[in-house]
This record gives C-alpha cells, structure tokens and sequence, in this order.
C-alpha cells in the first residue's frame, strides 16, 4: 500500500514536471504565429483619466481579411474588454468630452452608405448610428462642449453610387465607367488612386442633438484636421490657398468662428510650410503649436519642426527655438496643463523618445532615456497613455508615470511567451569615408557566440525613416530560420540631423551604398556573417537600394528587391512623386537633370554586370511605386539570362495588405534567401561592378 502511494506521488511530481517544461519551451517564430499578432493602435483616455478605448486590429486567415474592433481597459490594466462586435471594422475611437459616450467609425449596414461616426451610450445598449454622410467621411472630432462634431468630409465619387434599380420585367444594365479625365499637375495618390479635379475636402459642422450639417466655410479648397478651441467657439485646421496646391502640398494654419458659412483667417503664409497634423490650442487659447517642414526641394528628406503662432493674427510665426537647437525631427507636440511647456517626441539614432520644454525657452529636457520607442501620446483626468513596444516585445499601451512606463494591456503577452526570440543589438560603425553609421543586428535564434552564419542585409524604405528599437516581425522570421538580420540607417535616413539625411539629395545610390556595404563589412568583422553565404532586399526605397547594392558588388548570393525602381526617368509622370522630380532633379529635358537620370539609373543601365540571382515583386495597383520597375529589372535580367522571377500582387497598392499575400512574400522571400545564401560555397567575391 505504501509503495502504491509512493508511486502515485512519484508520477504527480512527474506530470507536474512535465507541465512546467510544457508551459515554458518555446519555439522560434514561424509563418503560423504571425497572423496571431494583434495590432494594438490609437489609444484614447477617458476625461477622467480611469478608462482607455482603443483598437485592436486582428487577421482572420480562413476568410484571408484584417478586421478591427474596440476595446475598452481600465488605467489599472485589471478590467480589458473587447466592446464592439460588428461583422465591418470599427477603427477612430472618441470620448465625448462630458465622458458619455464613446463615438467610433465603422462602415457596418446602418442608415447611410460608406464610413459613418456610431455612438455607444456608457449607461450601456447597443451602439447607434450618428451621421449619415454621403462623401468620404476622412475624420471627426468632438467639441469641448460636447454638443458638436466638426467632420472631414470628401466630396463623393459619382462612380461609387449605386446603379439605378432595373424596373420590374427587365434586365439590369452594367454600369459603363466613364472615362477619367485627368487635368491637375500631381494626379497620383498610392491607395486613392487618381486625384480628379472637383473632389476636395471639407470641414462640416454637425450637431449632435438635431443631426443637422452644416458647411464650416465657403472655400474651395482642401480642408484637414481640425482641432476646436478649449471654449468651443472656434476650429484652427490646416488648409492651402496657393493658385495651383498641387504644386505646393504644404499646407497654412487657418482660424475660423465655429459658425457655419464663416471666413477664416490665415495665421501663416505658404512661407511658413506646414504639415497636416493637427494644431495643438494652449489652454488659455492665446497660442497654437503646429509641426512644419523644411523647404519643397527637400521633401523627401524632411526633418519637422515645432512653431507657434499667437491666435489673434497679430505676429508671425516662431520656430520653438528648444527644439531647433536640437537637430532633429520631433513630433506630437502638447501644451502641459499649465500651458508653460510643450511635451513631444524626438526621434534619434533609433529611438523615439519623449520630452519638454518651457516656452519661454531653454534646454530640451527628456523624460526617458534611450534606446526606447513611443508614440501615440494620450493625456486627460491627469493621466498620460502612449504605445511601446520593443526589439523583443510588440507594441502595447502603457501609462506614463513619474517618467516611467506601466504597462496596461497585454494583447501580445501569451503569444510572446511561446516564442524564442532573436535577441537584437546596436551597431556603431564607420563608411568608406568616415561617416559615422549605425544600424541594429538581429542574431539568429539559439545563436553560438563566435559561430559565422549567414546574413541578410534588410534595408529600410523611405529613405526618410529609421530602423528602431520596435518589434519587426520581418527581422525575426528570417533570425527564427538560421539568419543574422542586418538593419542599416544609411545616410539619407531620419534621427541623424539635417546635414545626414540631405547628403543623399540629388545623389542616389552612392552614399547609402557605401554605408549599406560598411555595415555588412562590419559585420563580417565581427566574426557573424559568413562572407560566403550573404543576402540583400528591401521594400521601396529598400528595393530601390538593392538594384542599386547588386549593381555595384556581386558578393550577394541572393536579392528580393519589392517595389523598387532603377530606370528613374522612366517613372517622370508615372508615379506620386512629380515634385521631388521636378524641384530635387529636374524635369529630364534639362540637359544637366538628365546626366543625373542617367547617373542614378546605373542598375537598369548597367544591368549586364548584375550576377546575383533577384527575385522582384510588386503590387499590381501601386501609384507610389509602380510595379513596372520590377518588371523592368525582371525583364533586364531574365533578357541577361541571370536566375531571376517576379511577383505581382494582384489589387494590391504600395503596401502589401492581404494576409495570404503578406505570408506568401515571406515563404517566397525565405524560399529564395534557402535556395541562394543557405546552399553557396566557395571563396566570397569581392568583384566591384561600379
């Protein structure tokens, strides 16, 4: 009997063992835990600062489509709920300012067609349909008073109507489209298509208690982000009143009486180039914060900046002279309580961090120090949320407190928990020319210290952006499947200064190149990255930049380069990018523009010194960067008889959007990297193409 017993407690011991063991092995990332990754975004505080909406967007692989709903959670994290259930996506949470009720956009069957702002009652019921617009609703926004919503309303899309229904006993007729007439100088927009003329934007007025909808002003311009005064009596948007907008998309500060039919007034001029975020009220309505950019010939590579602007017109706008003497680009610009400081965030050398300063001037304090990444800054009842995440850990809300972060939801947690995880290290070394470079290296999983293995060179797109310390699914697949992940801020990316992101102006493919082909040597010194089995891609500039790499030095044993270019001159007209052609190279009948069309076309030009077999991919609707680039350097390269395929997404723009698509690029990225970098042998080539 006794040993019965003893048995029976030997196996509980064991089985409890076994659980724990279970409970802890995790495994790498692999193509099935991706869709299980949950998009959480655009965090919204109650009024008093107890209660968190937000949206947690998700993917449903058996019917191949993304849906987003709400979900509501305590400031404490003890209470997280999902609250909206509709069969469309819920998206734009709002509390009403007297903390009623929380407003949402949704396309779901109602009265009206098309994106509409739905209400749910806090007391409880279900939620209700508040507008019925007929355009494209674009965005909304309470008023502190909480009795009107000021809406962002296109003009509607004849095309879109419904056909009229046939009478009885006979056949409905196809609808014809009918031809599209272009006649404005930029008439490209990756995701809306072609830009018509006669379909602008606009600012409405819509009271709550009535329904009625009312015009703001009787300008015939484009109108975006409104932002109401604390009093409830006036709306500053952003707005451009040039002669011809689109060749000036920057946009001017506007103030106009909360009236409909009113006339604004002009706070800046198209001297002052501002942004379309929205403008940021002091507390005492004397002053508004705005982000603006640099001039147009510098777009691509534009650094924002914080201005002021007294609301009474009277003065000229100031840069915030804290954050200038910084030299670098910041964002989400707040006024405090008090109305003496502003908080924003500052991007730098791979982080996002949040600060303060007085406005009276001074030194720019940071509230956190690096490496950290955040965004989506959310203050009320005394309270401040932001998103977070990092190298090994999705983005989730966090509360902001005493300049330290709690974490509040954890939508990622469980998920998380299952997986080995490469771990991601920064890098600091130097280009051809001294330049001072940075990047992050990703290890493969389970990675032996002093052990070579193969590399993947990722890079970025942009080129005005930055590799940071967020999760990268991407990084991790390819470090879960035996590869070091290396991720470049070649010059011409964000968080390094004006001076660092301008080098590259006019002069594509030369400096990124160097520092691209720095990183990689870096790495190889470093005894990581066997030189024998080394890859290359991107996405966009990305993209772009791998013609270029493959073009220039024929060590890569494999390429996937997406939505690139490498024949520039023969994309003038073609894609959403006419300003930077015209005003950063010039129009290509300028004898001097094109020698740098034809400098900075080398890959496609120089294709027959290309080795390296590339795999090319694209979206089939893509206005930003048209597919023909690929099927050019397919073309070029299939015509050269060098191992090469392309891939193109059908319905698909700039990016990637349906989930079988995003899974089948990454199978076929990896299939790729398997058959090329995993199999080579033999002695590393060194041959420059260049």
């Amino acid at each position: 009997m006794f040993r019965k017993a003893q048995s029976y407690v030997l196996f509980v011991i064991l089985l409890s063992a076994l659980a724990v063991v279970a409970q802890t092995t995790r495994h790498p990332l692999k193509l099935e835990d991706i869709p299980r990754f949950r998009d959480v975004r655009d965090p919204q505080l109650s009024p008093d600062g107890k209660w968190i909406a937000y949206v947690v967007g998700t993917t449903d692989t058996k019917e191949d489509k993304s849906a987003a709903h709400i979900w509501l959670a305590s400031i404490d994290g003890t209470n997280d709920r999902q609250i909206t259930f509709g069969q469309e996506s819920e998206s734009s949470p709002r509390w009403s300012p007297d903390g009623k009720y929380i407003s949402f956009t949704s396309s779901r069957p109602g009265k009206a067609r098309g994106s509409q702002v739905w209400l749910l009652d806090r007391a409880g019921g279900e939620a209700q349909q508040l507008t019925e617009t007929k355009g494209r609703l674009q965005g909304y926004e309470w008023s502190p008073d909480s009795k009107r919503l000021a809406l962002v309303i296109g003009d509607p899309d004849p095309e879109s109507e419904p056909a009229p229904s046939p009478q009885p006993g006979t056949t409905a007729t196809p609808r014809v489209p009918k031809p599209i007439v272009i006649d404005r100088y930029k008439y490209k927009q990756d995701g809306q298509g072609y830009v018509l003329s006669g379909r602008r934007s606009y600012i409405y007025l819509f009271d709550v208690a009535t329904k009625k909808l009312d015009r703001l002003t009787t300008a015939k311009f484009d109108e975006s982000s409104p932002a109401w005064s604390p009093d409830s009596t006036r709306i500053a948007f952003m707005s451009n009143h040039g002669d011809d907008p689109d060749r000036d998309p920057s946009a001017q500060l506007f103030v106009v009486d909360a009236q409909p039919g009113s006339t604004e007034k002009p706070l800046t001029t198209a001297a002052i180039r501002a942004g379309r975020s929205r403008p940021e009220w002091s507390p005492d309505s004397k002053w508004i914060a705005f982000i603006d950019g640099d001039e147009k010939k510098f777009g691509a590579y534009g650094m924002d900046h914080i201005s002021l602007v007294a609301t009474d017109g009277n003065g000229t706008p100031i840069r915030f002279k804290p954050t200038e003497d910084l030299d670098r680009g910041v964002s989400t610009a707040r006024f405090t309580a008090d109305g003496k400081s502003l908080t924003f965030f500052v991007t730098d050398d791979r982080s996002v961090y949040p600060a303060r300063a007085s406005i009276s001037g001074g030194a720019v304090e940071k509230l956190m120090k690096p490496p950290i990444v955040m965004s989506s800054w959310n203050t009320a009842g005394g309270r401040t949320i932001v998103m977070s995440g990092g190298d090994t850990k999705a983005g989730e809300i966090y509360a902001f407190e005493n300049n330290a972060l709690r974490q509040i939801t954890h939508q990622n947690d469980a998920l998380l928990a299952e997986l080995d995880l490469g771990a991601t290290e920064r890098i600091e070394f130097k280009s051809k020319d001294g330049t001072d470079v940075n990047g992050l290296l990703t290890y493969p999983v389970g990675y032996v210290r002093g052990t070579k293995v193969p590399l993947l060179l990722r890079i970025h797109g942009g080129p005005n952006g930055q590799d940071q310390h967020s999760f990268s699914t991407e990084r991790q697949f390819f470090a879960a499947n035996g590869y070091a992940v290396l991720a470049v801020n070649y010059r011409g990316s964000s968080g390094r200064g004006q001076k660092f992101s301008r080098s590259i102006f006019a002069d594509w493919g030369n400096y990124e190149v160097q520092d691209l082909h720095a990183g990689v040597d870096h790495v190889i010194k470093m005894g990581v990255a066997d030189p024998d089995r080394l890859g290359v891609g991107g996405w966009s500039y990305g993209g772009i930049l791998t013609d270029y790499l493959i073009a220039t030095d024929n060590r890569f044993k494999a390429a996937t380069s997406g939505a690139g270019t490498a024949f520039t001159v023969a994309f003038y007209g073609t894609d959403q990018y006419i300003i930077q052609y015209d005003y950063e190279i010039g129009p290509p009948w300028n004898p001097k523009a094109w020698e740098t069309y034809v400098k900075i076309s080398y890959p496609f030009l120089h294709a027959d010194r290309i080795q390296t077999p590339t795999l090319f991919l694209g979206g089939e609707r893509d206005f930003n960067v048209p597919v023909q680039g690929s099927q050019q350097m397919y073309q070029a390269l299939r015509s050269l008889g060098i191992d090469t395929q392309l891939i193109i997404y059908p319905n698909e723009n700039h990016g990637i959007q349906r989930p079988s698509y995003q899974r089948d690029r990454l199978e076929r990225y990896l299939a790729w990297y398997d058959k090329y970098v995993k199999k080579a042998s033999g002695p590393a080539s060194s041959a420059t193409a260049k």
